[in-house]
């Protein structure tokens, strides 16, 4: 496919060479503009369904929520204070830090999209088990999708630019470093609490 729109853009820059008419070349110009849109969005698909291959390093986890904390601000400049932070972590992970970081973007990105109630969302971080535990809580006055296979229906849920890709892409990122995603509705709370479990490193002391 990425061929055939590749085909495309030259033979509309090739024809944009030999026009003359001025409004010729704006249609010309606009056409180009949304094979270039379509590559793009090909690109992301292709990635979200790609094969996911973490390059690990050591990364204390405080410094890794902290730097997810300053993404969030420059992703989500009108929601970040939206956030509430109660995060209590120390500890060395082994993880890829850049595509690690996609899974909490995705998260918030979510969260923040989809039927959001009122009120703060709360994003949490404890050790328990040799195990960094970070829950997103968001709330939510009503909720009817199962969270059983959260993560393991691609194309579920399609909208205009949006595939149903990201939680898939969020799950396979999650367990190819060995942790779990769980999703769980509190109907007490009017809430969607999704939880992230990343094993701690084995010399798991920040000091080792």
């Amino acid at each position: 496919m990425r061929n055939d729109l590749n085909a495309i853009e030259l033979q509309s820059t090739y024809i944009s060479e030999l026009a003359q008419d001025q409004e010729l070349q704006s249609e010309i110009k606009r056409l180009r503009e949304v094979v270039s849109g379509l590559n793009s969005t090909l690109q992301r698909l292709s990635r979200a369904v790609g094969e996911v291959t973490p390059n690990m390093i050591s990364y204390r986890s405080a410094d890794f929520l902290a730097d997810v904390r300053a993404q969030i601000d420059r992703n989500f400049p009108n929601d970040s204070d939206q956030i509430t932070w109660d995060v209590k972590v120390d500890g060395m992970l082994n993880i890829d830090p850049q595509m690690l970081q996609e899974v909490f973007m995705e998260l918030f990105a979510n969260a923040f999209r989809h039927d959001r109630g009122n009120g703060q969302l709360l994003a949490s971080a404890r050790i328990e088990n040799e195990q960094l535990v970070f829950s997103l809580h968001e709330p939510k006055a009503g909720f009817d999708s199962n969270t059983r296979n959260w993560g393991r229906e691609p194309l579920r849920n399609i909208s205009q630019r949006h595939y149903g890709l990201g939680l898939s892409r969020v799950r396979a990122i999650i367990e190819a470093h060995g942790g779990e995603l769980q999703a769980q509705y509190d109907p007490k709370g009017s809430a969607l609490v999704s939880t992230v479990k990343l094993p701690l490193s084995s010399g798991h002391s920040e000091h080792a």
